[in-house]
């Protein structure tokens, strides 16, 4: 990310990024030595995604001939026993016996399944629900397998850094696992440990998935905007990077430095050891909190949790449109709630990084949703990516409808929802529609939030939170997002029916609670399944 905005400190590491206050030690990024030239690693990793995925006429080794068998013989299960039952059974049957076969795959196809399980409202209910008991299912690595990494990594004995490690994990998933520790020096820390020959697998793996995802297009619902091939180019571009843990650890800064530089101390970032950073290995402050399931819990400590979730929607929103850099990859497990209110993120192995053309297509696009402009949202689109270069946005506007009023979808038949769907479905692929990385994190990430919003905050009108968002980007970065896109929003109105009509909901509606949109969606989609179950 670019660093125009923010100056270095190294007395005060509060005023370079938003950590904890009284940490273990001072973060001082130009001292780090694991920095060295960590641009130029981020690039080189960049480049290897291609090559990973290019086209081979030949199949890229036996592994091919093992996933296509895992695959091929869940699907053959799928068709014999569950197709024919159609509706959610058929697709739940499906969903099952892909994530017995992604376990059996190894971590790879697992780290695959934990990104499609926390993908709500992209990929399948079914598909996400059972992908979501990958998160649970790793078994940790032997302890003295554990230890070698550490200390190969490190270059000496762990006596000799660490007062003690735990050698259970506190977490165990696909790619690495976590120990909690205590330096020589006193400092409780965490230590994330990369699992041996993950990286070899890997790579060896994403040639495989490579070869044969084409082949499975119109095999597998997974998604119309997000098919197997679309998909497999996704994880491939956010796996490398997590596979070197000194770009997770540059991460941790910027988020930590756009949080500082908007001011979001409600939001907390672990520091990363100053030397104790390598490519397998990642030392990092230890921080303790809530599960961020436990409302109980937060209530029972006065923590306000509606406060909660809009700390994190505008850390994420300011960080994407503004500086192009946001946490690309929250979900439940990736952040607790600490004692003081303020929310501990973790995890940043997955990062979204937008260049100056597509921070600015982001910031158009929010603007138009809050003053429903419909061609400005659309041509946001186009320069990030979701819409070919071209495109006929009249046409657009006209096919899908985005110039008549919203329809209500609960007053709505099971039979015309599925046409509704399919006919929108089918216009956006007809205009070449996918999904790019970028746009699929930070929809992943507005999706997990709207279900934090559920759990967290069920009786906060939706409508007031977006109006006060909106309210709250003019009057704080008005002039910035004045001289971006030569719009100031501290002069336009707020206008909510495209906000309304992405909801489902007529003008007509003043207010709804996160609590009531739940319901409506989940109507909905009992209709769409009784429909399914009638084929």
């Amino acid at each position: 990310m670019s660093n125009d905005h923010i100056s270095y400190d190294a007395t005060s590491d509060l005023r370079l990024g938003a950590f904890r206050e009284g940490g273990p030690w001072v973060v001082d990024p130009p001292a780090m030595a694991w920095r060295h030239n960590i641009e130029r690693i981020r690039a080189a990793t960049h480049s290897e995604v291609p090559r990973l995925l290019r086209a081979r006429r030949v199949p890229p080794g036996g592994r091919v001939v093992a996933v296509a068998g895992r695959v091929g013989l869940a699907l053959a299960a799928w068709a014999r026993i569950e197709r024919g039952t159609g509706g959610p059974t058929s697709r739940a049957g499906l969903s099952r016996r892909l994530r017995r076969a992604f376990e059996r795959l190894g971590p790879t196809y697992v780290k695959l399944g934990q990104i499609v399980s926390s993908g709500d409202g992209i990929f399948p209910e079914e598909l996400v629900n059972e992908f979501r008991l990958l998160r649970d299912k790793v078994p940790p690595e032997r302890w003295v397998d554990v230890r070698d990494i550490i200390e190969s990594e490190l270059g000496r004995p762990l006596h000799a850094v660490f007062a003690n490690v735990d050698e259970r994990p506190l977490a165990a998933a696909s790619i690495a696992q976590v120990h909690a520790a205590t330096l020589l020096t006193g400092e409780h820390v965490v230590v994330k440990v990369q699992r041996p020959s993950v990286e070899r697998l890997v790579r060896r793996d994403l040639a495989a998935m490579a070869w044969l995802a084409p082949l499975l297009v119109g095999r597998i619902p997974v998604s119309a905007l997000a098919n197997p091939p679309a998909l497999v180019e996704l994880f491939a571009e956010t796996i490398v990077e997590e596979l070197d843990f000194r770009l997770e650890a540059e991460n941790m800064l910027d988020i930590a430095r756009v949080l500082a530089a908007t001011d979001q101390r409600s939001l907390v970032v672990p520091r990363p050891h100053p030397t104790l950073v390598t490519r397998r290995v990642l030392v990092m402050e230890r921080l303790d909190g809530f599960a961020f399931d436990d409302v109980a819990g937060m209530h029972a400590a006065g923590i306000d949790t509606s406060a909660v979730v809009r700390a994190g929607l505008v850390a994420v929103l300011e960080g994407a449109v503004l500086f192009g850099v946001f946490h690309g990859d929250l979900h439940g497990g990736n952040l607790f709630v600490m004692a003081d209110g303020r929310v501990a993120l973790l995890d940043y192995g997955i990062t979204g990084r937008l260049d100056e053309r597509r921070r600015l297509a982001f910031l158009r696009l929010l603007m138009g949703g809050t003053i429903n402009d419909v061609r400005m949202q659309l041509g946001a689109l186009v320069d990030l990516g979701a819409l070919p270069e071209g495109t006929d946005l009249d046409a657009v506007v006209h096919d899908l409808g985005l110039d008549r009023p919203a329809k209500d979808p609960t007053t709505m038949s099971a039979d015309e929802l599925v046409q509704e769907m399919r006919e929108l479905t089918k216009s956006l692929l007809g205009y070449g529609a996918h999904l790019p990385k970028e746009l699929m994190l930070f929809v992943k990430d507005l999706l997990f939030l709207s279900s934090a919003i559920t759990l967290l905050a069920p009786d906060v009108d939706l409508l007031g939170e977006v109006t006060y968002i909106a309210t709250y980007f003019a009057r704080v970065h008005g002039e910035q997002i004045t001289r971006d896109v030569g719009l100031d929003p501290r002069a336009l109105r707020v206008d909510l029916d495209g906000v309304r009509a992405s909801m489902g909901l007529t003008s007509e509606v003043e207010s709804i609670t996160a609590r009531d949109l739940q319901r409506r969606r989940q109507l909905i989609l009992k209709r769409m399944g009784e429909h399914r179950g009638r084929r």
